[in-house]
């Protein structure tokens, strides 16, 4: 990019903050009930400072990581199609979790130029990092692009978003990161602020065989490993925390009796950390984990359940030849 785009592209990126409106002690709080639990835990969202965005992006062009290029396989023969919802009327094109900008590159580009014109990109992340950087980089390859961004987490509230006709993206495979329980309130929150005409697409990852989802996760390169310890260290940054990295190892693994895949961090040898904003002791003892992570597998009769239940009916199954990764298009239950 010439230094005269760069400066037009930054000039243009418009970043709403609805992150500092959340009472930091509201993030607190979670942190010391999940690690206070028997189970220790911390909420997978903590992976993504600006360190765990740019691992995970590593993550994602591994060759054991199959949901990455698989979903951007769908998304490729489908944008057309997913598009035609701007052709007639504009609205907004809204990304949740947005992270890189390839998979709405791809989505761009198969629109029609009057499609492009009538619609606002809303890309949704709680990296600040992240969403600057995405932005630029669409900003370039679409200099017209009406983009505004927002600094939130989508896993509150979407109470930030504008109340316009839209088509609501959640691509990857995070909707697999929330409990059952999670998932449904998230949903339900989907569905109370989607209108008649609005579209949600969701990417789920599917049950398939189990040798072939632990490798995704136990990359031969380390990188997930790198990306799992990380979360401690985006910890110790906004929490005032002493954990020391190299007392634990990555720990991930496919559970069929509940299929998901769960990953955890293993305590080497007793240990103890304290992060001094949250007035919190943690110790572990050898052997000890910390789930970071759940990444639930979807059969289509456990993904239809679950829409249904939150008021949600599917319109379009889009899937890969394999069967391995699905994009569901859905719109609200008439009342």
């Amino acid at each position: 990019m010439s230094k005269q785009l760069a400066h037009y592209a930054a000039s243009r990126v418009q970043i709403r903050d609805c992150l500092a409106a959340v009472d930091s002690r509201e993030a607190g709080r979670e942190i010391v009930a999940g690690l206070g639990q028997p189970q220790k835990s911390i909420p997978s969202k903590y992976f993504y400072d600006a360190q765990g965005s740019v691992l995970f992006e590593q993550i994602c062009r591994l060759p054991e990581y199959y949901l990455t290029r698989t979903e951007l396989a769908i998304l490729k023969r489908w944008a057309p199609a997913l598009m035609a919802f701007f052709l007639k009327e504009g609205g907004d094109l809204v990304e949740l979790g947005s992270g890189s900008p390839q998979k709405i590159k791809t989505l761009l580009e198969a629109a029609y130029s009057p499609a492009l014109r009538n619609l606002r990109y809303i890309p949704v992340d709680i990296s600040a990092s992240a969403l600057q950087e995405a932005a630029l980089e669409l900003l370039e390859g679409f200099p017209d692009l009406d983009l505004q961004g927002i600094l939130a987490d989508f896993s509150r509230s979407l109470n930030f978003l504008p109340a316009r006709r839209k088509l609501l993206m959640f691509l990857g495979s995070t909707i697999g990161n929330f409990s059952r329980g999670e998932r449904l309130a998230f949903l339900k929150g989907v569905a109370a602020i989607m209108g008649p005409e609005d579209r949600f697409v969701v990417g789920l990852d599917l049950v398939k065989p189990a040798g072939i989802i632990d490798a995704a996760y136990n990359d031969s390169r380390g990188i997930t490993a790198r990306f799992n310890k990380n979360i401690l260290a985006n910890l110790n940054r906004q929490f005032a925390g002493d954990f020391r990295l190299d007392d634990f190892e990555h720990l991930a693994f496919f559970r069929p009796d509940r299929a998901r895949v769960e990953m955890h961090l293993k305590a080497r040898r007793p240990t103890s950390a304290r992060m001094a904003e949250l007035n919190l002791a943690v110790r572990c003892r050898a052997g000890e984990t910390i789930l970071t992570e759940i990444c639930q597998k979807f059969s289509r009769e456990q993904a239809y359940r679950d829409f249904q239940a939150a008021g949600l009916r599917p319109t379009r199954w889009l899937t890969d030849p394999k069967g391995w990764f699905s994009l569901l298009s859905l719109r609200k239950t008439s009342s």
